[in-house]
C-alpha cells in the first residue's frame, strides 16, 4: 500500500544513478534501469502501468513508492503562419512556454529554463517578469517530451534551441543533466549535439560549461559599445562587460568544423543604424561566427519598435560585405506572442495595445 505521508518519487527527475539505486534497492536486476528510462523518455510513458515488460507485480510495487509528474495542463495557441506556442502549467501553479517553429523542411522547438528571468533585457517581454525560480531538469526535458505528443504522425523535431523563458547558463546544472538526457542513445532521446543551440544573454564565465556538453553556442549581443549595451542589457553588463564577453568568446573552443552564432536585436533608432553595423564588424573580427539579425518583435507595454525592412538589409549588407555571414530571422508566432522575445506574462498596467495592431504596423 501506498503510504500518504511518505512524497511519491517523480521517475523523470531521477539520474541514471539515482534509478540504478532504486532499482538496486528493489533487488531487480541492473537492466531494469535502462528498461525504464526508455519507458519515460523513448516512450513517453505517462503511467508505471504501461510498462508493460515489467511484471505485474514488479509496476505494483515500484507504484507503491514512485509516479510519473509529466505535464497534463497543456494550453496551444496556433499561430496564423503555423507556429504553435505552449502554455504549461507546473506543479507548483507556474506557468512557462514552449514554442514549435515550422520552417521548411525543419521543425525546431524553443525550450525555456526558468519561469521568468534573471536579467532585465528591456526588449524582452521575459524580463518583465522577473525571475520566479529556476527548472528542475525533468521539467526541462518534459517539454520536449510534451511537444512530441502534440505532433502529428508526419512530423518530427529537428533542432532544439534553449533561447525560451529565463538565461539557460543561470540554471546550467539543470541544464546540463537535461542535455544529458536528451544526448543519451541508449535510453535517452537520441539527439545529436549539432541541432542543440544553447543561447546566454552573456554569462562569459560559463561559455565553457557549454563547450564541455557538446551543443553549439549562441550569444545574444544586441549593443556594440559598453554605454549601448548597458542601456538595453543592464543587469548581465554588470556581470560581464562587453570586452569581457568578446575576450570570451575569442578564447571559445570551438571544434574545427563550428561557428560561434552571435544574436542581435534590431531596436528602430537605437541600435540598427550603418554605424552600429560598422562597429559589430569590428566588434566580430577574427571570431569564426555567424550572425542572427532579428527585427524586434512587439509586445504591449514596451517602448521600442521594429525597425523598417530597409534598415534591416542596409544592416545585414554591411556584414555581409565585410564577410560575415548574416541572416534575417524570420519572424514566427507574432500573432500569439510566440516570438523571439514576446514569452511571458504582459506585464500589468502595460498600455493595452491590441496584437492586431502591433502586427499591422509591423
Amino acid at each position: 500500500m501506498t503510504d500518504p505521508a511518505r512524497p511519491q518519487t517523480n521517475l523523470l527527475s531521477l539520474t541514471e544513478a539515482q534509478m540504478a539505486a532504486l532499482v538496486h534497492g528493489f533487488g531487480w536486476s541492473s537492466y531494469r534501469t535502462g528498461q525504464i528510462l526508455r519507458w519515460l523518455y523513448q516512450r513517453r510513458a505517462r503511467t508505471i502501468a504501461q510498462m508493460t515488460d515489467l511484471s505485474q507485480k514488479d509496476r505494483d510495487k515500484l507504484s507503491e513508492i514512485a509516479t510519473i509528474q509529466r505535464t497534463y495542463d497543456c494550453t496551444v495557441l496556433e499561430s496564423t503562419d503555423g507556429t504553435r506556442k505552449l502554455l504549461l502549467t507546473l506543479d507548483d501553479g507556474f506557468r512557462i512556454e514552449t514554442v514549435l517553429i515550422p520552417d521548411e523542411d525543419r521543425l525546431t522547438l524553443c525550450v525555456s529554463t526558468q519561469v521568468g528571468c534573471m536579467l532585465d533585457c528591456g526588449f524582452c517581454l521575459t524580463g518583465t517578469m522577473g525571475l520566479k525560480r529556476n527548472l528542475k531538469s525533468h521539467e526541462i526535458v518534459d517539454q520536449v517530451l510534451t511537444a512530441q505528443d502534440h505532433l502529428t504522425s508526419e512530423e518530427r523535431l529537428t533542432n532544439l534551441v534553449f533561447m525560451g523563458m529565463g538565461e539557460p547558463l543561470a540554471n546550467i546544472d539543470a541544464l546540463s543533466t537535461a542535455i544529458h538526457c536528451l544526448l543519451n542513445k541508449s535510453w535517452g532521446l537520441g539527439w545529436s549535439p549539432r541541432r542543440i543551440t544553447v543561447s546566454t544573454a552573456g554569462l562569459a564565465g560559463r561559455l565553457n560549461d557549454v563547450a564541455a556538453l557538446g551543443v553549439n553556442l549562441a550569444i545574444s549581443l544586441n549593443g556594440t559599445t559598453e554605454e549601448q549595451r548597458q542601456h538595453l542589457m543592464p543587469a548581465v553588463s554588470q556581470i560581464a562587460s562587453l570586452k569581457t564577453l568578446m575576450s570570451a568568446c575569442r578564447r571559445y573552443p570551438l571544434a574545427p568544423t563550428r561557428r560561434l552564432t552571435f544574436e542581435y536585436v534590431l531596436l528602430a533608432g537605437v541600435n540598427d543604424r550603418d554605424e552600429d553595423a560598422h562597429r559589430l564588424v569590428k566588434l566580430l573580427n577574427g571570431i569564426r561566427c555567424k550572425m542572427n539579425l532579428i527585427p524586434f518583435n512587439e509586445f504591449p507595454g514596451s517602448a521600442f519598435r521594429r525597425p523598417a525592412d530597409r534598415n534591416v538589409l542596409s544592416f545585414q549588407r554591411i556584414l555581409t560585405q565585410a564577410g560575415i555571414n548574416a541572416f534575417i530571422r524570420k519572424s514566427r508566432g507574432r500573432d500569439v506572442l510566440g516570438a523571439c522575445g514576446q514569452l511571458g506574462n504582459v506585464p500589468t498596467g502595460a498600455s493595452p495595445v491590441a496584437l492586431t495592431q502591433i502586427e499591422s504596423r509591423c
